[in-house]
């Protein structure tokens, strides 16, 4: 049970759950790679340019991983709620009745790889972005049909 099960309210049921794309992880990729051609350069330079691409690669993994297992997203017939983090959490609930607009941000590759940033705005100004979200058009329709409702 995630963090938004645990924090349902009474008649509250969830409607979508979104995740973080997997494009989060290029970073230790591309670190891993580099240490993968360093290595395959065996001299004493590439030793120690391998050291720091692969440390940089197990550093950068594991913080990447934990962001990704430690994040929901998720629409509810009565909230839109964001959970981030493990040790510093981060959370925002905004109530479906506040919220004014829905703005979806996708580059080029956002478009290509389907994610993008999703922003709600909320009554008062307030806007909250939700970055590198994997199919970001369609938690922008969950919201959308649970505010018809």
């Amino acid at each position: 049970m995630g963090y938004i099960e645990k924090n349902l309210i009474k008649d509250e049921s969830v409607v979508y759950r979104a995740k973080l794309h997997w494009i989060i992880f290029i970073w230790p990729v591309i670190w891993f790679l580099l240490a993968l051609i360093s290595f395959a350069y065996s001299s004493d330079t590439s030793a120690a340019a391998f050291s720091i691409f692969f440390i940089l690669a197990i550093v950068s993994g594991i913080s990447v991983l934990i962001t990704f297992l430690t994040s929901e997203f998720g629409v509810t017939n009565k909230r839109i709620i964001a959970k981030t983090g493990f040790i510093r959490r981060n959370s925002i609930e905004i109530l479906l009745k506040k919220v004014e607009g829905i703005k979806v941000n996708q580059g080029i590759l956002g478009r290509i790889f389907n994610y993008g940033t999703i922003t709600v705005s909320g009554t008062g100004g307030a806007q909250d972005p939700f970055k590198k979200i994997s199919c970001p058009l369609t938690l922008r329709n969950q919201v959308q049909s649970c505010l018809m409702e």
